[in-house]
C-alpha cells in the first residue's frame, strides 16, 4: 500500500479536468492505497454542497457519482483554506467528508506521503 495526496485545481470552468482527481482518488482507494484529495484554486468550488451535481466531463462518469464513491470509501477531502475564503466558502457550505485545511497541512501531507499527483 502506498500513501498518496491527489490534488486538483480545476472547477466548473473545466469539467473534464475537474473530474480527473476524483477518478484518480477512487481508483487509488480501490487499489488499497491511503489517499487524501486536496482541492485548491477553482477546485474548492467542487466541495460546495450541490456543485458536483452539475459537473460532467467529456466521456467521463458524472462527478456526483465519483464524489459519492470517494465519500463512501472514506477518502478525506481537504479544501484549501485561502482558496475557500476567496470564494466565500465556509465549513457549513462543504459536502460530507470535506474539511478546510491550511497550506501547512498540505505541505506536511506532501512530505509524509509516498506520492503527490496533481491535476
Amino acid at each position: 500500500m502506498k500513501t498518496l495526496i491527489i490534488s486538483g485545481s480545476r472547477g466548473t470552468d473545466d469539467p473534464t479536468m475537474a473530474t480527473l482527481p476524483f477518478i484518480a482518488a477512487k481508483a487509488a482507494r480501490e487499489q488499497g492505497h491511503d489517499v487524501i484529495l486536496w482541492l485548491w484554486n477553482e477546485a474548492v468550488t467542487l466541495a460546495r454542497k450541490g456543485t458536483a451535481d452539475h459537473v460532467v466531463g467529456v466521456n467521463l462518469t458524472p462527478l456526483k457519482d465519483l464524489l459519492a464513491a470517494v465519500q463512501a470509501a472514506g477518502v478525506p477531502i481537504w479544501v484549501c483554506g485561502a482558496c475557500a475564503v476567496a470564494r466565500q466558502i465556509g465549513e457549513a457550505d462543504l459536502i460530507g467528508g470535506a474539511a478546510i485545511k491550511g497550506m501547512p497541512d498540505y505541505i506536511a501531507a506532501v512530505l509524509e506521503r509516498d506520492r503527490n499527483i496533481a491535476f
